[in-house]
C-alpha cells in the first residue's frame, strides 16, 4: 500500500509553487531572490513528497483504528525520514535564510505580495518541522508496534 499525501497539503505544496513561480517573475532583486529560494528548494519538496509527506495520508485511517497489514510499506518512509531529518532541517534553514533575503528584497522594492508570501513559506517550513514531520515519524513507530514489525 503506497500512501498518498492528504489532499489539502498536496494542495500547499502546489499553491506554494506557483506564487514562487510568480515571484520568480518579479524582475529586480526580488525575482533574483525568488531564483534562489526555488533553488534550494525544489530538490526539498521533492523529498518530501516521495517519503515525508504521504505518511500523513495513513493518520485518519489510524486514529478511526483502521490497521492493515498492507500499511507495513509506509516503515520505509518513516525510516528514512528519520534517517533524513538532520538534513532535511538543514535544508529548511537555507530555504528560511534565502527567503530572508526575499523578503527583504521585496519590502525594498514594495512588493508586499512577495514579501508577504515569503512568511507564509517560512510558516510552512515550521509547521512542517513542529508538526508533519514528527507526525510522520509516530506513525512509522505506531505502526511498528501494531504490526509487531
Amino acid at each position: 500500500m503506497t500512501p498518498r499525501i492528504p489532499e489539502s497539503l498536496k494542495w500547499e505544496h502546489e499553491e506554494l509553487h506557483a506564487e514562487l513561480a510568480r515571484a520568480t517573475k518579479a524582475g529586480g532583486k526580488t525575482g533574483a531572490a525568488a531564483k534562489a529560494v526555488a533553488g534550494v528548494l525544489h530538490n526539498h519538496f521533492l523529498k518530501e513528497e516521495e517519503f515525508a509527506l504521504p505518511p500523513i495520508g495513513l493518520l485518519a485511517a489510524l486514529a478511526r483504528g483502521e490497521i492493515e497489514d498492507e500499511m507495513r510499506d509506509v516503515l520505509v518512509m518513516t525510516e528514512r525520514l528519520k534517517a533524513e531529518l538532520p538534513e532535511m532541517l538543514r535544508e529548511h534553514q537555507a530555504v528560511v535564510t534565502a527567503l530572508a533575503e526575499l523578503t527583504a528584497a521585496a519590502k525594498k522594492e514594495k512588493l508586499a505580495e512577495h514579501a508577504r508570501f515569503a512568511k507564509k513559506l517560512m510558516v510552512h517550513a515550521q509547521t512542517e518541522e513542529e508538526v508533519l514531520y514528527p507526525a510522520a515519524i509516530l506513525i512509522g513507530e505506531y505502526l511498528k508496534l501494531r504490526l509487531k514489525a
